[in-house]
């Protein structure tokens, strides 16, 4: 897990997520945390950029980032099926110094 995810999950955690999995393999992508807060399953991107010169870290979320994380969480919660009957979310976290940012995906 790198810098930015750490910080991210350290930002979830402080607001009830319990981590599921990191860096989870599934539909031959990668999914960067999987928390869990009660009935609501959230499937997190964490981008991260150094620091204001380098543009907003989620200026890096396109379609196709997406597409591919869209793709790993059906795969993962397929493989899952004890967790089916939650409320599932995508979303991204933009991490720059100690600020975390959230935004849906879908």
């Amino acid at each position: 897990m790198n810098r930015g995810e750490r910080r991210a999950l350290r930002h979830y955690r402080l607001r009830g997520y319990r981590l599921l999995e990191a860096n989870a393999r599934a539909g031959g992508y990668e999914l960067d945390l999987v928390l869990r807060r009660g009935r609501r399953l959230l499937v997190v991107e964490v981008k991260e950029k150094g620091g204001p010169g380098f543009g907003h870290p989620l200026e890096m979320i396109d379609a196709e980032k997406i597409r591919r994380v869209t793709l790993a969480a059906r795969a993962w919660l397929a493989a899952r099926p004890k967790l089916a009957g939650l409320e599932v979310e995508l979303e991204a976290a933009g991490v720059q110094g100690r600020r975390v940012e959230r935004v849906p995906l879908l």
